[in-house]
């Protein structure tokens, strides 16, 4: 396994907790939004090493818009799923091979 796929695993396990409807939300409160920067930062790391092991972009630019506006509580939980199914997707179907 590659380290985009494992990052991609990752972040696709954290985006699922944080999509959890009360206990997710009260997460991110708890923290003081800090999970957010935090999901934003691996969210980059994952675009970056998709890029250099040429795999699929598409959920990792997912992740970081999500960070961006998962301020907005109900339109943060519907991007928390999406980005999640979307980054176990990307997971899935990379392929193992790096160039």
């Amino acid at each position: 396994m590659n380290f985009s796929k494992g990052m991609k695993w990752i972040t696709g396990i954290a985006e699922a907790f944080l999509a959890i409807p009360i206990i997710g939300g009260a997460f991110i409160v708890s923290s003081g939004y800090s999970v957010l920067t935090t999901m934003f930062i691996l969210h980059a790391v994952t675009l970056i090493l998709s890029i250099r092991d040429h795999q699929g972009k598409g959920a990792p630019i997912l992740g970081l818009v999500t960070s961006i506006v998962s301020i907005i509580p109900f339109v943060g939980w519907f991007m928390h799923g999406i980005t999640a199914i979307a980054l176990f997707f990307s997971a899935l179907t990379s392929s193992s091979k790096t160039s």
